[in-house]
């Protein structure tokens, strides 16, 4: 709730867990969790399906590590590219995707829901 308007459920992050190419990876301070991210490889596609860092943590580079552990991921395993949505309100993760040198290549109308808004497609070629 801290971080998403509609968070996955503890079925759907099973869910999500279970895919093969799946891969979760937790930022953590001694045995505090600071935030996550999900990312799933198919083919040679990388998508990222959320990346979620706790407020108190935010601005302390723990987004830019899971981000940066993602795309190392997707070269070790030889991807053409990662891409994600992210909603187009949110300025400060788009900012990052973009320090990423991750790029807008289309929209998807109406993508989030509580509120409604659009989705931004973001990619990153490898």
């Amino acid at each position: 709730d801290e971080c998403f308007s509609n968070p996955w459920s503890f079925e759907s992050l099973y869910a999500e867990l279970s895919k093969v190419g799946a891969c979760f990876y937790v930022a953590q301070d001694d045995n505090n969790s600071l935030g996550y991210i999900g990312f799933n490889m198919v083919l040679d596609e990388g998508y990222i399906a959320n990346l979620a860092v706790k407020k108190a943590y935010r601005r302390q580079g723990v987004a830019e590590a899971l981000l940066s552990k993602v795309i190392e991921t997707a070269k070790e395993n030889n991807l053409s590219f990662v891409s994600l949505e992210v909603r187009e309100s949110n300025t400060p993760a788009i900012n990052l995707y973009e320090k990423f040198r991750f790029s807008k290549q289309g929209v998807r109308k109406d993508f989030y829901r509580s509120p409604r808004e659009n989705g931004l497609i973001l990619t990153k070629f490898l």
